[in-house]
């Protein structure tokens, strides 16, 4: 069997656009400013984190298909460029007969386009634009990264809570092992609208919703130890994704995920766990718990950059792909707690480093 390496990472995320301006967050040399986004009908305005305009603007975004799109479709399209890198065609529709799937992950998905189309036909059904309703479908952000791309191979989108982001990887291997596409993206993008944040706060105050996307460029690897003649050493390889364990109330959410991390292993000593907690105990509890008696690095990202929703779950994964590219760590365990469905959990390991050998618990 075939092992399946990440070739490439991208983010767009409130740090900046790129994988650097996001490592900088995360190591406290950037900080992520909390702002304010109002909401009809309220003097209080919610608070937010926001991806920052890019500077210069990407050639990209002059695209016919991006021209009219929504901040999510941008977001997402960056992001897979960055993740691509060296891979990315020259030209648009050019992809030098690769065949590259994409698989898109959302949870609120158009939010943006979707507010202002019902806006529009609650204000008055007459003059609704027909023009905004082909962004208010979940796929169309999928569908404007393949036609950026010129890829005709499989593309999906998977709509789900944020743990859906690691089932997405599981999708991509399946792929590539049955030599369906040569070359995989998996996305995790997300956009902020009043409609979102609003919705957190009814639950809880704290949250702060934030927005951008996160991709990873898996390709298939050679099986056995040690690096195949064309890579390099420090390939990072997908090594495991834990089964999605259900919950429907928080007390089940605790369970959920003591299950995820009795299957990836809890000790931890001299590797990374890029975990999901937010520093709300109520909704930390359960991960909290699960992985309280880990020993090695952690690193979390959403006090930092706020819930991303999908994103948020992107950026674990990029975050812990990058110091396993660097050599910090020998495995990098991410462990996403959905919003109210599914807690999974994904391994990656340093093919060359230290530590572990493929398929073993940390």
């Amino acid at each position: 069997m075939s092992s399946i390496v990440i070739r490439g990472t991208g983010a767009v995320s409130p740090a900046g656009w790129g994988v650097p301006a996001l490592q900088q967050a995360i190591d406290g040399r950037l900080q992520v400013p909390i702002q304010e986004l109002n909401r009809p009908g309220w003097s209080r305005p919610l608070r937010v984190r926001r991806v920052p305009d890019p500077a210069p603007r990407p050639a990209v975004f002059g695209h016919a298909r991006l021209r009219r799109s929504s901040l999510i479709s941008q977001y997402a399209v960056r992001a897979a460029q960055e993740a691509l890198g060296e891979n990315l065609p020259a030209a648009p529709n050019q992809h030098r007969g690769r065949r590259l799937g994409v698989i898109l992950c959302v949870m609120s998905g158009c939010v943006n386009y979707s507010r202002r189309f019902f806006d529009e036909v609650l204000q008055d059904p007459t003059t609704a634009s027909p023009l905004v309703f082909p962004e208010t479908v979940f796929n169309a952000p999928s569908s404007h990264l393949a036609a950026v791309l010129g890829t005709t191979s499989p593309n999906y989108t998977l709509v789900g809570d944020p743990a859906t982001f690691l089932l997405g990887l599981v999708l991509a291997a399946e792929w590539l092992e049955a030599e369906l596409v040569d070359g995989c993206l998996v996305v995790g993008a997300e956009e902020l609208d009043w409609l979102t944040a609003d919705a957190f706060r009814l639950f809880t105050r704290q949250v702060v919703v934030s927005e951008g996307a996160g991709a990873l460029y898996l390709t298939r690897g050679s099986a056995g130890p040690g690096p195949p003649p064309n890579e390099t050493p420090g390939t990072v390889e997908l090594d495991a994704v834990t089964e999605p364990h259900v919950f429907w109330t928080l007390r089940e959410g605790v369970r959920a995920a003591a299950q995820v991390a009795a299957e990836l292993g809890t000790s931890g000593r001299g590797l990374l766990l890029c975990d999901g907690l937010q520093k709300i105990r109520r909704l930390d509890r359960g991960e909290a718990e699960a992985w309280s008696g880990w020993k090695g690095r952690r690193l979390s990202l959403k006090p930092v950059l706020g819930e991303g929703l999908m994103a948020a779950a992107s950026w674990q994964c990029v975050a812990g792909v990058e110091a396993l590219r660097r050599g910090e760590h020998a495995a990098a365990v991410v462990h996403v707690s959905g919003c109210n469905s599914q807690v999974v959990g994904a391994r990656f390991v340093q093919r060359t480093g230290p530590g572990p050998a493929r398929g073993t618990a940390p």
